[in-house]
């Protein structure tokens, strides 16, 4: 416990959040895996928390996951496929207003079966794309892309980390039909509030007139069969995922074992396998890894703990549990959130509705500000690769009136259920 009254672990949370609001030192713009592997290495050097416990806290299977889905999504970039797939999505698309939506609602659909990680992974580069050879704001197109993906992503037990610990661990019968029956009405209407939102803030940017879409060729026909290869077999594998869920055995079949499958065509039969490995977002990984450490560190000292045990707080209510996710995932992120609220509810005795609640509350917080949400960092972290980014203020005056909104949609939805 440092002089504040604070453990040192969560001072250092808080210098990594402030940093993150403000990355701009000295003129040198400092990146967001920078930022909290610096904090990672001071809990380290302090003794805050032991090498072994730090190793034990780095969660392989989301690190093999990510590795897996970057070499995919690589591959499908280096290789031209992507913004073939983009032209045949998003060709129909008439105006910016039907583009905006699409990416809502089509990355929104496709995060709820592929995880909104995977969506952030392969949606970065193609928004990028859309938004350069439509002369339309890359920030608006990043927005709607993180946006879309952390709503879309609630619909479904598979759609994101929590939502799948919830499905697991919750107690739930019947994972698929208790998520599309409580929260994909709420969801929907929320996709189309993120739309709304975004038309208010980037107004200047709708209304144009008919777009018109560029047929993009094919850069490497070879590596193209490869990477269509790799992501059939991420559509077929979620797909037997989704099947072994229902059947009660999907527990077995990890999406890791998804990445790591669909990702070996690229590795065993591309002459360019190197090239893509050499180009995959380690920095993202690095990020992940450090977060990892940070976070238990913050976690064993039982500070939050300890805070939420003294609010008096009533548990078990919907509104409470809507407010705790929000906010307390801004500073442990939604999965260790989640762990811990997850035995809380076990031990008061819930409902249905409020375990849709909490995840309705810890995914959604990832509209909030860029740390909410994993799949936030990783579409930034890959935009700045290519000379864009969304910086923490632009990011929140739309996220902060669109998750109040989002928030009073899912309160609505579940207290009336």
């Amino acid at each position: 416990m440092t002089s504040l009254g604070m453990p040192l672990s969560v001072l250092v949370l808080l210098a990594v959040l402030i940093m993150v609001v403000c990355r701009q030192v000295a003129g040198v713009k400092v990146k967001i895996w920078q930022i909290m592997t610096a904090g990672a290495i001071v809990v380290l050097i302090s003794g805050d928390i032991s090498l072994q416990d730090a190793a034990a806290a780095i969660n392989i299977d989301v690190m093999l996951f990510l590795l897996g889905m970057f070499i995919v999504g690589e591959a499908l970039h280096m290789s031209g496929y992507l913004f073939y797939l983009s032209h045949r999505l998003f060709r129909h698309a008439r105006s910016s207003d039907q583009l905006v939506l699409l990416i809502l609602f089509g990355m929104g659909g496709l995060s709820a079966l592929l995880m909104n990680d995977t969506l952030a992974i392969i949606g970065t580069p193609l928004v990028l794309f859309l938004a350069r050879v439509h002369a339309l704001s890359p920030q608006l197109l990043l927005l709607a892309l993180a946006f879309g993906v952390t709503t879309g992503s609630l619909a479904s037990p598979i759609g994101n980390p929590q939502n799948l610990l919830i499905a697991l661990d919750g107690g739930l019968s019947n994972p698929f039909a208790d998520f599309l029956s409580y929260l994909l009405l709420p969801t929907a209407l929320n996709l189309v509030l993120a739309y709304l939102v975004l038309r208010i803030f980037y107004h200047d940017q709708f209304g144009r007139s008919r777009l018109t879409h560029v047929h993009p060729d094919i850069a490497d026909p070879h590596l193209a069969r490869i990477a269509a290869l790799s992501f059939g077999l991420v559509l077929i594998l979620v797909l037997v995922k989704v099947a072994a869920v229902c059947l009660g055995v999907g527990e077995e079949f990890r999406l890791t074992y998804v990445a790591l499958l669909s990702a070996l065509p690229v590795l065993a039969a591309s002459r360019r396998r190197w090239e893509v490995v050499r180009r995959v977002d380690w920095e993202t990984l690095i990020f992940f890894a450090s977060m990892f450490v940070l976070m238990e560190s913050v976690w064993d000292s039982g500070f939050l703990q300890s805070g939420l045990d003294a609010g008096n707080l009533e548990l078990t209510s919907i509104p409470v549990i809507l407010a705790v996710s929000v906010v307390v995932s801004q500073l442990v992120s939604n999965v260790p959130f989640v762990a811990l609220y997850l035995p809380i509810l076990d031990s008061l005795g819930t409902s249905v509705a409020e375990m849709a609640a909490l995840a309705a509350g810890s995914t959604i917080a990832g509209n909030l500000f860029i740390l909410g949400a994993a799949s936030n960092v990783i579409i930034i972290q890959n935009a700045e690769k290519s000379g864009h980014t969304v910086t923490f203020m632009e990011f929140a005056r739309v996220g902060v009136p669109l998750t109040m909104a989002n928030l009073a949609v899912y309160w609505a939805f579940l207290v009336w259920l």
